[in-house]
């Protein structure tokens, strides 16, 4: 039976590994000096290093920013031919650390575009950052992860999209759930909402069901200052315009985006998978 070590195993995502690598057959050790492990028949580990010491397979779940050093840690100490796999949000920190691990020791640098919620592989997103042989790491990760959709991209092309769908997204979330969090009337706010408010407000509710650490280091992302740039210059150019009743410029804007979207987007038919989905959660 193979062995597999989860680093962060009392974590939202460390759960939902364990959880999977013990349903499709593995030996999993769990390790975690942060959250209580939870999971049920495992074994668990006193230590960092002697939880990896005979792993054929490790998995990081661990913040971003304490990634770097975990790597160094346990790097030396794995035996040879392990595979460390990464699966952080922000790759370039990570990226050159994996670099400078022993030849001894095999990369798999991926980011699982799901969260714990998950109740199957199959169909999601995988992306895979390619470190020293791109072949040899993807086939590695389509065979632990048989199902699952994977799209190959570099550790900077990575940032700038994720800065996207996951910086901008939580972004705006978090400032818009801050702000509900502070309305006194808020039963009232909800029983006069109609469809847009209850989507947008159950959607920033369930990113807030994320630590905050992993929240932080989204939004911390470097690539995230461009886009949240000219997010705020475009609030502030439509604010303006609204301000001095300049009603034809801010049709424009509308027009304008519209058109963009449209070249790629059937709107009308995401106007039915939205009301499709809120008619199936309200049932």
């Amino acid at each position: 039976m193979k062995t597999i070590t989860v680093i962060g195993a009392g974590g939202q995502m460390g759960q939902w590994f364990v959880k999977y690598f013990s349903e499709i057959g593995f030996d999993v050790t769990g390790f975690d000096t942060e959250n209580k492990i939870l999971s049920k028949g495992i074994i668990q580990s006193d230590s960092l290093v002697g939880g990896i010491l005979k792993a054929d397979y490790v998995v990081l779940c661990t913040p971003t920013r304490r990634t770097p050093e975990i790597i160094r840690l346990i790097a030396k100490e794995m035996k040879r031919g392990t595979y460390l796999i990464e699966i952080s949000s922000e790759k370039s920190k990570v990226v050159s650390s994996l670099l400078k691990m022993p030849a001894k020791i095999n990369p798999i640098c991926i980011h699982p575009m799901f969260g714990p919620g998950a109740r199957s592989i199959k169909g999601q997103n995988i992306i895979s950052i390619p470190i020293k042989d791109a072949k040899k790491e993807l086939a590695v990760a389509k065979e632990l992860f048989e199902g699952a959709n994977f799209i190959t991209i570099d550790a900077i092309e990575h940032d700038k999209r994720i800065a996207v769908i996951l910086g901008l997204t939580h972004l705006m979330n978090l400032v818009f759930a801050n702000i509900v969090s502070k309305d006194e009337k808020i039963s009232l706010t909800e029983k006069m909402s109609g469809t847009t408010f209850r989507v947008q407000k159950t959607l920033a509710e369930s990113i807030m069901t994320e630590s905050p650490e992993l929240i932080e280091t989204i939004i911390a992302n470097p690539e995230i200052r461009r886009v949240a740039e000219e997010f705020w210059k475009d609030i502030g150019k439509l604010l303006t315009a609204v301000q001095e009743s300049k009603t034809e410029e801010v049709i424009e804007y509308i027009k304008a985006c519209q058109a963009r979207l449209s070249a790629n987007t059937n709107l009308d038919a995401s106007y039915k998978r939205l009301t499709k989905m809120v008619n199936a959660v309200e049932k």
